[in-house]
């Protein structure tokens, strides 16, 4: 993969998580700028994603642990636990938010 596709893929999973943040049910704000989104909670926790560009990587930091996510057969997949991206972020989110959020993955 190229930096200029790693780019368009990671910017597209981020602009779906600000969508999805907008349409979002439970109180939850973001902030993004220069490869970083900061997803806010009402408790004023965050969990924060970046890119990692040189290992074409997505990092994610929760309250709880960090997490790097690999492209694998066209799937965000965590290189330590196998965890595939949306169903983490979903899992992730909704012990944070201690709500329900479901993270549905882009086409």
């Amino acid at each position: 993969m190229t930096d200029h596709e790693y780019h368009q893929l990671v910017d597209a999973v981020m602009l779906s998580l600000e969508e999805q943040i907008e349409a979002c049910e439970v109180d939850l704000d973001y902030e993004s700028a220069s490869g970083i989104l900061e997803i806010i909670f009402p408790n004023k926790t965050k969990i924060i994603i970046n890119k990692q560009t040189p290992l074409h990587q997505m990092w994610v930091a929760t309250k709880f642990n960090g997490h790097h996510f690999e492209l694998r057969d066209g799937v965000w997949i965590d290189n330590r636990s196998g965890a595939e991206f949306w169903q983490f972020m979903s899992d992730a989110t909704s012990r944070q938010a201690e709500q329900n959020v479901t993270w549905v993955a882009q086409s």
